[in-house]
This record gives structure tokens, sequence and C-alpha cells, in this order.
């Protein structure tokens, strides 16, 4: 029956009730021990703090740069193209055939291996050695978003 359902026994817990006396079990300090920085109210402390000793991310050198905007290529070579059937590649097909993960991926060409039968490749960047591969063969490498 409806009007009969309970959660199950022992999923539900009652929540912590502190300075509520000495028979809870937590009053008087209410499970905060006695003096000490940790026992005030609207203490918070920093993250990685150790108790004084200067902190692991302090001690530790730091160096170079992190380029916000950078963009990530994920490299695909000629060789991993021949092994394909098709006469056009395009990122859809990458992604069918497991070389790429999405196709948000940006996609650039790189010029290992031979490619034997001409192509039509479609990739955001192109190596000179890839791209000129492609068109010596008889292929076109066709720059994507641009």
């Amino acid at each position: 029956m409806l009007n009969q359902l309970q959660p199950a026994r022992g999923s539900r817990k009652n929540r912590k009730r502190v300075g509520r006396g000495p028979g809870s079990g937590h009053g008087k300090t209410s499970g905060r021990g006695h003096k000490g920085q940790k026992s005030i109210t609207g203490f918070s402390q920093m993250r990685g703090f150790e108790g004084g000793q200067m902190p692991l991310h302090r001690r530790l050198p730091k160096r170079g740069f992190t380029n916000k905007f950078r963009q990530e290529y994920t490299p695909i070579n000629l060789d991993q193209l021949e092994k394909l059937e098709e006469k056009e590649i395009t990122i859809k097909t990458l992604v069918e055939k497991g070389l790429i993960k999405n196709e948000n991926e940006l996609v650039k060409i790189l010029g290992r291996g031979e490619i034997k039968s001409p192509k039509i490749i479609h990739g955001h960047k192109f190596s000179a050695s890839a791209r000129g591969k492609i068109e010596a063969i008889g292929g076109q490498a066709i720059i994507i978003g641009s």
C-alpha cells in the first residue's frame, strides 16, 4: 500500500545534534575537544594547511607557464590512413574507425608512412610532408575550419 511505504531499515540516519546536554554524548564542547585553534567558532582551515609547517604547495619550486589558449591536436599519420579503404576520409570516418574519440577533436595529419591510392583527406592541420605525399599521388588535403 502506498500509505505504508517506508525507506529501507538503516538507510536513513538522524543528524548529529551537538551541544544538547551531557546525555547526548555531544554536549559541552560539542565534539571539538578542549581549547586550541580548531575548537573556536568560525574556524576555517586553508587547503593544504600543515599545522604551521611550510605547506607542500609552497615548498615545491614553481617553473614554467601554462598557456590557457593552447590547442591540442590529435596526430594521425599517413600509414594509419592507408589502412582505411575509403576514398574520402572525414572526421566522422576517423571517429567510426576508432582513430579519434569524438568529432570535436582537432586533427593534424602527419607524414609518417606512404599513401598508395589517391584520397581526399579532411583535417584541421597538415604537415608539409603529409600534404606533399597526398598531392603527389593525386589526392587532396582539405583544411577544415579555415
